[in-house]
């Protein structure tokens, strides 16, 4: 009987520590001047690693984040990246010791429509239903899964 209870709680406990992810449409967004219409999931992906740096007109991207602990966040990485997150301290670490920053971090979904809308070269993602006419939409990411 006791083990039961110690497999029931270890087992709750586990589910409780696992990270929760949005599954939902994301729409990687820019501002509604910018040049570029369109964009790949590897290209997405070189401009979040710091490794793209400028679009194909020379204007230097700037690639924004939301919170770690947003659930949005957590879908974008692991779709983008196969990572969480806390997962990316280690790419972020010696990435910093060169001289290259992580992505801007942006409070909300809100912030971000408002950052990429008033910042040249900036690109952002937010749930598709967020999307208005203050962006374009580069590129739409479906991250159905959880890691």
């Amino acid at each position: 009987m006791i083990m039961r209870i110690v497999l029931a709680l270890l087992i709750t406990l586990s589910l409780v520590s696992m990270p929760v992810c949005a599954a939902e449409s994301l729409a990687v967004i820019t501002s509604a001047t910018n040049p570029t219409n369109t964009l790949s999931l590897e290209a997405l992906k070189l401009i979040y690693q710091r490794k793209s740096q400028m679009d194909g007109k020379g204007n230097r991207w700037i690639p924004l984040n939301l919170p770690v602990s947003d659930p949005l966040r957590c879908s974008f990485s692991l779709t983008l990246f196969s990572m969480l997150p806390e997962e990316q301290r280690g790419y972020w670490n010696v990435q910093y010791f060169n001289g290259i920053t992580p992505p801007k971090v942006m409070a909300s979904e809100e912030a971000v429509l408002r950052f990429v809308t008033s910042t040249p070269g900036s690109i952002g993602y937010v749930r598709k239903q967020k999307v208005d006419n203050r962006v374009k939409v580069l590129l739409l990411i479906t991250a159905p899964f959880q890691k």
